[in-house]
């Protein structure tokens, strides 16, 4: 993940070098540099008028082929980054409290050269064309949750950041859709601002934490059970997309806040769905996880086994918890057509969408490579992970 200290960040939990230079400074920057050269262009600011309608129509791609939809990619909204730097976000952020100095200098380099890509719209557009994909579901980068913030706060900032997706779909609707974002640390303003979401801005649905501020999703204490419920009456998309793990102590090493704690953060936060009957209650609400689904989509069989064995597993659901897995919907970020084909195999390619995480350095930047290096996968099937299900799922006009 890209993060964003404040330019006095002092947390020595960040560990920091005597020359480290905020990455928010250095997305600035590049930015700046980057307009000059005419690379990128921030998107435009956001006015009613440019809001997009919920029925908006894209187009086939150019050369008339079916359309490729990727349903995992971020955007960093300039605006309200910078808007924010005071908040000194990375302070509750469990990628920057559990990394080391080199992580951190990783991180800042990668700011340097791919701040552009996350924040602007010219380079994407770019990119896109060069993997041949036809449309990107963008969605905010996962450090703009501010769950941390008061509620009245963290609403006014989801809604600017929804307002600036909206306004990047507006800009190239036949490029883009929309997921956006909701303040999770009030049920009564998520509720609010998911419909202002789906119904105002016409967003696909909303990308959520795995957590909030480290309380499961089916914490009582949170009341996410009436955002659930309001997200069932719309039948939309909830994409659960991690930000580190929240107990990551020992995980500290070679980024393994990202690359174990994202996948193990996955596998929790959808455990609880399924045990604690969320899955079960509001079966109309299209969960997609990120990542292939973590850890829980490649070793369902140990829940199953522990469902039957143990009456303490058995105390809110009635069927098998792999059967209310299968509902769900995943990403093809493996990176192994194996592993993928294993995913589609259990799952069924209709479960299965195309994702990249644009433009992050974990990123599958080749995933038709990816997703037609399975074996005996069939061109109806391919053809689905590659777009068709997004199509159908974000009911896109083509």
């Amino acid at each position: 993940m890209f993060y964003t200290c404040s330019a006095f960040c002092s947390d020595s939990s960040h560990n920091h070098s005597s020359s480290y230079e905020s990455p928010v400074n250095l997305a600035g920057k590049a930015i700046a540099k980057a307009g000059k050269k005419g690379a990128a262009t921030p998107a435009k600011k956001s006015t009613a008028k440019k809001l997009t309608s919920p029925t908006q129509r894209v187009v086939k791609n150019r050369k008339g082929q079916h359309v490729v939809v990727d349903i995992h990619c971020h955007y960093l909204n300039p605006a309200v980054n910078a808007k924010t730097i005071h908040l000194n976000a990375p302070s509750y952020d469990p990628t920057v409290i559990y990394a080391t100095e080199i992580t951190n200098e990783t991180n800042k380099l990668q700011m340097q050269t791919r701040a552009p890509k996350l924040m602007g719209v010219d380079e994407r557009l770019k990119d896109m064309d060069k993997m041949g994909i036809d449309i990107q579901a963008v969605a905010p980068a996962p450090y703009h949750y501010f769950y941390f913030t008061e509620a009245e706060l963290g609403a006014s900032l989801a809604r600017e950041v929804n307002d600036g997706i909206a306004n990047v779909v507006a800009g190239n609707p036949d490029r883009f859709v929309g997921m956006g974002s909701v303040p999770l640390q009030n049920a009564d303003m998520a509720v609010k601002e998911l419909e202002y979401c789906v119904k105002t801005l016409g967003l696909k649905g909303v990308e959520i934490c795995t957590n909030v501020n480290g309380k499961n999703l089916t914490d009582p204490s949170l009341g996410l059970e009436k955002f659930f419920a309001k997200a069932n009456e719309l039948g939309c998309i909830i994409f659960m997309h991690p930000l580190g793990f929240t107990q990551g102590e020992r995980l500290t090493n070679h980024y393994f806040n990202n690359v174990i704690g994202n996948p193990l953060e996955t596998t929790i936060a959808v455990s609880h769905l399924i045990f604690d009957g969320i899955a079960a209650r509001y079966p109309k609400i299209k969960f997609i996880c990120a990542h292939g689904g973590g850890f829980l989509a490649h070793y369902w069989a140990r829940m199953d086994h522990a469902w039957g064995a143990r009456k303490d597993c058995r105390t809110v659901i009635k069927k098998k918890p792999s059967s209310y897995l299968e509902k769900f919907y995943f990403d093809t970020i493996t990176h192994d057509s194996e592993m993928l084909g294993n995913l589609i195999r259990r799952f069924g390619a209709d479960h299965v969408l195309l994702g990249t995480d644009y433009p992050y350095d974990m990123a599958d930047d080749h995933p038709l490579q990816t997703i037609r290096g399975v074996k005996r996968l069939s061109v109806a099937d391919r053809q689905l992970i590659e777009g068709g299900n997004a199509i159908k799922m974000m009911k896109i006009k083509l």
